[in-house]
């Protein structure tokens, strides 16, 4: 068959390509932890490499139906390549690669894919996928969700190229830039950001691709204290501290302390857009503020929220990778991140759920 695929319930189609990033993510850093990793991470695998982009192969298709067939032009998705060729690496460092795939070559093989396909040549930003072209309104803007700083620091390790500097540098001075401009009280980043051309990056005006919330702090941008949070925490930059540490300082006055208290949503300027909360936006929260020792008491009850909610606290979730999301940032927590570059800590953490594709059947 094509291996076992991580589903997404929530999302429009059952297969979408950050959730296999997330899962072998999550099945790396479970080595040690889990004797059914590396065969669990292989199986995973084996579904992503059998559904490449039709635009350029060596990325992943964004999005399979239950037949596990890509749809929706088998495009790519940025945010998903990044966490498989992170992935990749993370397995290299655990298990080497001697066995049936050589990692590492997988992962310098989507790196260079990605520079190549999702990264712009001009402002060095990611793209939102290989879809985007040169003239298209979607070329100059960027999903600061997808600014994985601590996975470009891999990128480079792995492969030399210096062109992840360049990305590294793009992508950080931006969050300062649009945290100083449009979020000076609060740190909130928009879930996309516009003309990114000019010396006026801005946050999207509604409706720009996916809905509404485009130019808010929503289910795209909670991902970015945790992707900036583990940058500060595991390479001690002190741009995403200092970045980490505005946002952290906000939120902890706005909900009082207490993570029931956030919301699953805001307008830049801190004001909540509903009245409900999903656990993905509390934990991911937590590598974030990891990054003072002040936030220790923010952090612990972070922990807590999130991993009572994991349990089945009966807290709703809505969200398409609100899963993925929280398993991620509870394993950020609790290992401080696997660095490639470094000696491999043991994971632990939930399970994930898989399905099976085998052709175009589902079991």
């Amino acid at each position: 068959g094509n291996g076992s695929a991580i589903t997404s319930p929530d999302a429009d189609h059952p297969f979408v390509a950050e959730a296999q990033g997330y899962g072998l993510e999550l099945f790396a850093l479970m080595a040690g932890a889990d004797s059914d990793a590396q065969a669990s991470f292989d199986s995973v695998l084996k579904f992503v490499l059998a559904h490449p982009s039709s635009i350029t192969p060596g990325l992943l298709a964004a999005e399979q139906d239950s037949s596990c067939k890509s749809v929706n032009g088998s495009d790519s998705a940025t945010d998903g390549d990044l966490a498989v060729a992170y992935g990749l690496l993370l397995a290299d460092r655990q298990w080497g690669s001697a066995g049936a795939y050589n990692y590492k070559n997988l992962a310098v093989a989507r790196i260079n894919a990605i520079k190549a396909g999702e990264i712009n040549p001009t402002t060095h930003l990611p793209l939102l996928g290989d879809w985007s072209s040169p003239g298209d309104k979607y070329y100059n803007a960027t999903r600061p969700s997808d600014f994985m700083i601590d996975h470009f620091r891999a990128f480079k390790a792995a492969t030399g190229d210096a062109t992840w500097d360049q990305v590294i540098a793009a992508t950080s001075a931006l969050v300062t830039a649009q945290q100083n401009t449009y979020a000076p009280t609060t740190g909130l980043i928009a879930d996309f950001v516009v003309s990114t051309n000019t010396t006026s990056p801005k946050p999207a005006a509604a409706n720009f691709l996916e809905g509404p919330t485009d130019g808010q702090y929503s289910y795209n941008s909670v991902r970015v204290p945790w992707h900036l949070g583990t940058d500060g925490a595991v390479f001690a930059n002190a741009a995403s501290k200092a970045q980490s540490q505005k946002l952290t300082s906000w939120i902890k006055a706005k909900a009082g302390n207490d993570p029931a208290k956030v919301r699953a949503g805001y307008k830049l300027d801190g004001t909540a857009t509903v009245s409900y909360l999903d656990p993905e936006f509390v934990a991911t929260l937590g590598p974030a503020a990891m990054n003072d020792p002040s936030n220790q008491a923010w952090l612990d009850a972070i922990w807590n929220y999130t991993a009572a909610s994991a349990a089945g606290s009966g807290v709703a979730r809505r969200g398409s990778s609100g899963a993925g999301c929280r398993a991620a940032a509870i394993l950020a927590a609790r290992t401080v991140r696997v660095r490639p570059a470094a000696a491999p800590l043991p994971g632990t953490g939930p399970g994930s759920r898989r399905s099976r594709c085998s052709g175009r059947d589902r079991s």
